[in-house]
């Protein structure tokens, strides 16, 4: 079998639904001055509770670097705030502060019009069998 074009092949169509489907969200989330990663943030932590750096790094999936630089600024913002780590002083956890639950509440139908909107591009049927393709790959 002859290699498919770059333009064809599987990483370089993820790459750009992926690009795609960011693009969206970003337009959507500019509105209340959130991006991506501050969206993934709020979001892992609404849903996880106060999270180690590391553990929010992987989530959110940054480099622990640049987390530092966009939790400074969510810290700035008074959306989420650090605190010690109860078993090891030396870590720092993330937490939502009340501005970033306030946030999460505003952000709520944006997330859901986003996936809507996925949805109905894709198709309900085809979008389930991407989510399973998707969540099954462990390269």
């Amino acid at each position: 079998m002859a290699d498919p074009k770059f333009t064809e092949q599987l990483g370089y169509l993820i790459a750009r639904a992926n690009r795609l489907i960011e693009e969206d969200l970003a337009k959507r989330l500019s509105v209340n001055g959130i991006s991506i990663e501050q969206y993934r943030v709020l979001k892992t932590l609404e849903e996880e509770g106060p999270q180690p750096m590391g553990r929010l790094a992987e989530r959110v999936l940054v480099e622990p670097a640049t987390l530092t630089k966009i939790i400074d600024r969510m810290v700035r913002g008074a959306l989420v705030f650090r605190v010690p780590d109860e078993n090891d002083r030396r870590k720092v956890r993330v937490a939502l502060a009340e501005a970033g639950v306030s946030m999460c509440r505003q952000l709520e139908e944006i997330g859901e019009d986003h996936e809507q909107h996925i949805s109905d591009t894709l198709g309900t049927g085809h979008l389930n069998d991407v989510l399973r393709i998707l969540s099954d790959v462990n390269v």
